[in-house]
């Protein structure tokens, strides 16, 4: 009887409390992530309702869409740098496949800035990432719809405007803008570049 005991307790109890421990080492062996940040240079604030996509994708084939490995949706994106964290499988990566990062920023369902350039790499290193977005230049049926309309100031650098009574702002073609605030009426000089609207 004893004898039996025995052997449950080796040849039963011991592997199963063996197989439980190793359970949780091989979960997390079974994933991966690739971590960085995007950035891009222009130096203007994102809105509050910007939206931050980035996705890891399979582009061997030329000829064919991508496939997409993993990605995240980061909403609200906040300000650069933004970082972001892929998971993702490892057993699904192949040594003769390429793999890139691919990004983008979408404002209200537009789209503000993109990878345009290719971000390949080795998806199984441990180094951090760090994609440059390159702003949208619309075109020019588009640019010229800012021009001489009178926009109503949401946001100020990120801050909510004064809502009552609201404050306007309009620019023209000339380089010239102004508007009306909650006291007062300004001037000042503006350049247009793409979305952006930089106040001298």
């Amino acid at each position: 009887m004893l004898e039996r005991i025995a052997e449950f307790f080796v040849f039963g109890l011991v592997p199963l409390v063996v197989g439980i421990l190793a359970v949780p080492e091989l979960s997390v062996a079974a994933e991966k992530a690739v971590r960085g940040e995007v950035i891009y240079r222009e130096r203007i604030a994102l809105p509050p309702s910007a939206v931050l996509s980035v996705e890891l994708a399979d582009v061997s084939l030329a000829d064919a869409p991508a496939k997409i490995i993993g990605q995240q949706k980061i909403k609200p994106a906040g300000q650069v740098p933004i970082s972001f964290e892929i998971k993702f499988a490892p057993s699904v990566i192949r040594p003769q496949m390429t793999y890139a990062l691919q990004a983008r920023i979408t404002v209200d369902g537009r789209l503000m800035f993109i990878s345009d350039v290719r971000h390949q790499f080795d998806p199984l290193t441990d180094a951090p990432q760090t994609i440059m977005l390159k702003m949208v230049t619309p075109s020019k049926e588009t640019a010229a719809s800012i021009f001489d309309q009178l926009w109503v100031v949401d946001y100020v650098d990120g801050i909510g405007a004064i809502t009552a009574p609201q404050a306007t702002f309009r620019v023209s073609e000339a380089g010239k803008a102004g508007g009306s605030g909650p006291c007062n009426i300004y001037f000042a000089t503006a350049k247009v570049e793409g979305q952006a609207i930089a106040i001298g």
